[in-house]
């Protein structure tokens, strides 16, 4: 499959004014300029007519497939809010494929997503990032796990608090990630010093799934939006050695010359909402542009459903017009998604070698009267 006569944004590498992006079985195999294509094979390419190629959109944190469109309790499925402490909870158990915000995350040009449980529980349970197109969860996994969910602030208070149950306070939350944490690097412990199986520990599934977060090959996602609750999540991942990315930080800007130090990356929003509650007086569209000018590595997210995936690139839009340069605000979109979550080997931009994720717009993405043309998974046409 090629496209051909687009403008190419490979997102790595220079933009081609007019090129074209060739793929065969679900992989990229080629990209450049017009000039550099056989005649033969630009006769079957599809023509994008001058439009833009751009790499299939990545958002680093949504709850897709969660909480169900039009639904209520029947489809909400994202906070297991019997117990504050569930990490072996398997996110894509609650997936639903089906549900219509798939359809409209493709045709909005959104290709990959990190989905997570919700932000109810201290520890929630396991992250997954999925391709948008599939009928069946496990046909459309990219990594699961790749993340654990943890939650600091509001929302862990405000849903015990509800139910008269710890915890209430920011201390308890903290308290209660902690000592779990701490019984997993016993319990792992436990299972290195057994030298029979008879020795091992009774197998406990909280603390298996904590096992990867323990030694760092799952990453731990944290829920904060004020700056107290950044550190405290940088505090906890120092102290268990944990590898953090910090999800929403409302106010990380404006602590940004702190977290510069700590190359902590940031998934910033959703920027597109109200402030519906306390810990959301700062927020502002500005974030993204602030964070990524400190040197901190920022992903542009929706939090789907809280804005609506359909609604990403206009996400970017309102970001550019408080202050981003166009190009990063693509690039949080995409590429530095890709790199925060580790895959950037398989998504993110147009490279040879790279997962044949694209899409087509018939003019500029950041003027509101273009429209995708075109959307690619895996090579294969799903717009």
């Amino acid at each position: 499959m090629i496209i051909i006569n687009g403008k190419i944004l490979p997102m790595e590498g220079e933009i081609v004014e007019n090129g074209f992006v060739s793929w065969e079985n679900g992989v990229i195999t080629g990209i450049g300029p017009m000039e550099n294509l056989p005649e033969d094979a630009a006769a079957a390419g599809l023509d994008a007519h001058g439009g833009w190629v751009l790499p299939g959109l990545v958002d680093a944190h949504t709850h897709l497939g969660l909480f169900e469109d039009s639904l209520g309790f029947e489809g909400e499925d994202g906070n297991e809010d019997t117990d504050p402490v569930t990490p072996q909870l398997r996110v894509i158990d609650g997936i639903n494929p089906m549900e219509r915000s798939f359809t409209e995350a493709r045709q909005a040009g959104v290709t990959c997503c990190v989905v997570s449980p919700g932000s109810c529980n201290p520890i929630a349970g396991q992250i997954a990032a999925i391709k948008t197109a599939g009928r069946r969860i496990d046909d459309m996994i990219v990594k699961a796990p790749c993340a654990m969910k943890f939650a600091l602030g509001e929302n862990p208070k405000s849903c015990y608090n509800d139910k008269d149950e710890a915890p209430v306070t920011r201390m308890a939350t903290a308290a209660l990630i902690r000592e779990t944490l701490y019984k997993a690097k016993e319990y792992a412990a436990q299972k290195q010093r057994a030298e029979e199986p008879a020795d091992a520990p009774e197998y406990d599934a909280k603390m298996e799934a904590l096992l990867p977060v323990l030694d760092g090959s799952c990453q731990a996602h944290f829920h904060a939006h004020r700056a107290d609750d950044i550190f405290t999540a940088l505090r906890i991942a120092k102290e268990f050695s944990l590898k953090p990315v910090i999800l929403h930080g409302t106010e990380a800007h404006l602590v940004a010359d702190i977290l510069a130090g700590e190359q902590v990356p940031i998934c910033s929003g959703p920027i597109l909402t109200d402030r519906s509650k306390p810990e959301l007086h700062h927020l502002t569209e500005q974030s993204p542009a602030l964070l990524t000018e400190a040197g901190i590595p920022t992903a542009i997210i929706t939090d789907h459903p809280e804005t609506p995936l359909k609604h990403y690139m206009r996400c970017a839009v309102a970001a550019v017009q408080a202050g981003m340069q166009p190009m990063d605000a693509l690039r949080a979109m995409t590429i530095v998604p890709a790199q925060i979550i580790g895959l950037q080997q398989r998504v993110g931009s147009l490279r040879a070698g790279k997962d044949a994720d694209l899409f087509v717009t018939d003019g500029d993405p950041f003027d509101y009267r273009t429209k995708v043309t075109a959307v690619f998974i895996d090579g294969r046409q799903v717009i």
